[in-house]
């Protein structure tokens, strides 16, 4: 019998921006551990979209394939997190099954199209063709896949550089770029300003992305764990905004503990972020 695949990240930021009453920014958050429970937990939570994530996290493409298997039960869209631009990677990560792919450190309409041709089978692109052997096309059971490829996937790219910043009107043209997704931590970085994702300056250039990438009709996204921060770029026009992540919320919880029912002498340091 053949399957069907569910809609991409792009055909729900596509619903969300025609919708009647004018749409809504779509809430995430990111998923770390590794652990398929407490990304099903996360699957759970009633989020539009959640991000698996494979580069600042210990994930392999064993635990990525089980976790987009456990989150295929609940509507939550997932995305994956690629630790680079690179083609064998994005394979990869695309035969697994995933179908929404985010794309770090991309800092010019080269990067872009290099991140595109690997998304697309030749000769629109370099994804090397293995669907009868993967999970991307439930070993060819969804009936076409080989043609419509590229209508199961999409790609999201990061623009986490000053460069990129400069570059990002460029980048949200490039044909089969979906979405752009700003990251202010290693923006900051690349400003002179580690760790200080809410300097003004940082602030600035994250809306210099969103004015750039919004004219190019493309939609744009942040990470932004501080409530305030993230209420502030849902205001400037955010399409989609990551508000938290699983390992974040269970170090700030269990601080929390700590200082409520320990004495404060024996309580430990909390971190602020």
């Amino acid at each position: 019998m053949p399957l069907h695949l569910s809609p991409t990240f792009r055909d729900r930021l596509a619903e969300q921006s025609a919708d009647a009453a004018g749409g809504r920014t779509l809430i995430g958050m990111w998923a770390c551990t590794g652990s398929p429970l407490v990304t099903e937990i996360a699957a759970g939570s009633g989020l539009d979209w959640l991000l698996i994530d494979g580069e600042h996290s210990a994930n392999t493409l064993d635990t990525l394939q089980v976790q987009l298997q456990v989150v295929a039960a609940y509507p939550i869209t997932p995305l994956v997190r690629v630790p680079w631009n690179d083609p064998v990677i994005i394979k990869q990560v695309l035969d697994l099954g995933a179908q929404n792919i985010l794309v770090p450190m991309v800092s010019s309409a080269a990067e872009a199209r290099a991140a595109v041709a690997a998304t697309r089978y030749p000769p629109a692109g370099v994804r090397g063709v293995g669907s009868a052997l993967a999970r991307s096309a439930r070993w060819n059971r969804v009936d076409g896949y080989l043609g419509d490829a590229a209508q199961h996937v999409s790609l999201t790219v990061q623009i986490e550089t000053a460069a990129g910043v400069e570059a990002a009107a460029e980048i949200a043209a490039v044909d089969g770029v979906d979405a752009v997704f700003v990251g202010p931590s290693d923006l900051a970085a690349s400003l002179g300003l580690l760790g200080r994702q809410t300097h003004p300056d940082v602030v600035a250039a994250v809306e210099r992305v969103f004015a750039a990438v919004t004219a190019a009709g493309t939609p744009v996204g942040v990470n932004a764990f501080d409530p305030a921060t993230a209420d502030a770029y849902i205001a400037a026009g955010a399409s989609f905004v990551a508000v938290g992540a699983d390992v974040a919320l269970l170090a700030r919880a269990s601080e929390g503990l700590a200082i409520r029912f320990l004495p404060a002498a024996d309580a430990g340091p909390a971190s602020s972020y």
